[in-house]
């Protein structure tokens, strides 16, 4: 398998919409009632926090690209 980025964010989105089909999964079964529009702030929500979280995530890898290699912070920039 390849290697390839770690997207906390699609991770986040993931499992809101995860959580959003087992709701709806108890509600087919009959485990529990879940008004239609459930999904509409579960799948918002997460969206608005996978994407809050994907730009944190982007900002620290610029912020961490900008290092030069070897440096710590503790070094003064030339």
């Amino acid at each position: 398998m390849l290697r390839h980025e770690f997207q906390p964010g699609r991770l986040v989105a993931g499992c809101f919409l995860a959580l959003g089909g087992v709701v709806y999964a108890g509600d087919a079964s009959g485990a529990w009632e879940t008004p239609w529009f459930v999904m509409l702030p579960l799948a918002a929500g997460g969206l608005i926090l996978a994407g809050a979280v994907g730009f944190v995530s982007r900002a620290v890898r610029r912020r961490q690209s900008r290092r030069q290699p070897g440096q710590t912070s503790a070094e003064p920039r030339a």
